[in-house]
Parts: C-alpha cells; sequence; structure tokens
C-alpha cells in the first residue's frame, strides 16, 4: 500500500508539471517533456553518466559542456543542475561521482590553484578509480585553457584540450565514451563460441 501512494503521489507530481509545462526529469530513468500533440514525450536516459567536476568561475564554460554532453545522448551530472534546494550536497556529490560512468575534471588556470570543493571532488574520485578495472577509462582530466593539470593527475591520466578547437575536443571526448562504453558493454555480453 505504502508503494501505491508513493506512485500516486509522484505520477500526480509529473502530472502537474507537465501541465503548467515544465519538463520532469527521474533521475536514472529518464524525462517527461510536455508534448502539444500526445500531452507527454518520454525520453529514456540510458547513455553514460558523466559527472562534470568545474570550479565555480568556469560554471559557464561547464555548463556548455553540460548541455553537449547531453545533446550527444549522455547523462551528464553537474551540481547546479541536479542539487535539490535542502539536499545534503557533500553527500549527494559523493554518490554521484561513485555512480558516474565516466568523472571529467575541468581544469583550468583558475581551476587549479583554487581551494575547495573542486579539489575534494578529484580526490574522491581518484579513490573511487581505485575500485575499478584498471583498464577502465573513468577519469577524464580536460583542460579549458593552457593551465598545468596538477602532477598527481597528468603522471596517470592523458588529458583532453578544450581549447583551441572545441568541436575536436568535443568530438574526442564523445568518441572515447562511446568507445569506452561498448568496450565496457562487450565485457558483459555473453561470447559466441
Amino acid at each position: 500500500m505504502r508503494d501505491s501512494a508513493l506512485f500516486a503521489e509522484l505520477a500526480q507530481v509529473v502530472t502537474e508539471a507537465l501541465a503548467s509545462g515544465k519538463a520532469v526529469e527521474v533521475e536514472g530513468l529518464g524525462v517527461f517533456y510536455p508534448d502539444p500533440v500526445s500531452g507527454v514525450r518520454f525520453e529514456d536516459c540510458r547513455g553514460p553518466s558523466v559527472f562534470l567536476a568545474y570550479a565555480k568561475e568556469d560554471l559557464e564554460v561547464a555548463l556548455r559542456l553540460h548541455d553537449a554532453l547531453r545533446e550527444a545522448g549522455f547523462r551528464p551530472w553537474i551540481d547546479v543542475r541536479k542539487l535539490l534546494p535542502g539536499q545534503n550536497w557533500p553527500r549527494a556529490i559523493e554518490m554521484a561521482i561513485q555512480n558516474a560512468d565516466f568523472f571529467v575534471a575541468c581544469f583550468s588556470q583558475r581551476a587549479v590553484v583554487k581551494r575547495g570543493g573542486f579539489q575534494a571532488e578529484i580526490r574522491y574520485a581518484l579513490d573511487c578509480a581505485h575500485s575499478l578495472p584498471l583498464d577502465d577509462i573513468y577519469i577524464v582530466p580536460l583542460r579549458l585553457d593552457a593551465c598545468h593539470v596538477p602532477r598527481s593527475v597528468a603522471r596517470e591520466y592523458h588529458y583532453i584540450d578544450l581549447f583551441p578547437d572545441w568541436q575536436a575536443a568535443l568530438r574526442r571526448l564523445t568518441g572515447m565514451i562511446r568507445a569506452e562504453t561498448r568496450r565496457r558493454d562487450a565485457r558483459f555480453r555473453p561470447s559466441a563460441a
């Protein structure tokens, strides 16, 4: 009975949001959009999840990257679009990092010298990477400008420059994510022997 009441409440929230013209995302499931023809359109979110770590001063570029990844069929996670009012944000960020298929660290001249959340997220992702198979690509350093990637990251991970050619770098990033996702998926498919 409790589950049916919860589902009824969720359905009511989704229905009210759609009636007011707002899209509703259910994390890990997909997005419900208002549709003038059918009333509602659902987009399944099955693409790989990508956590975006960035310094607050680089928010504009991080949001542009978020939107580009979403448009490419991925499920990017960025705090300003995912955290809810009143949510325990340190725990939510840790969970998002743990559950992400990929962790993209956006390095810039401002980010590498800054103390705080960005550095903590990278350290946490490095810890999470220790539990993954050694051949899995998980941490992807991304340079937003001509900054120095910290030695602890640069000595183990190859990075992508998002400059001077944004489109070429984005193709490289999305191509790598797709290829790595296919490689991981193939690991779990039964062989046709």
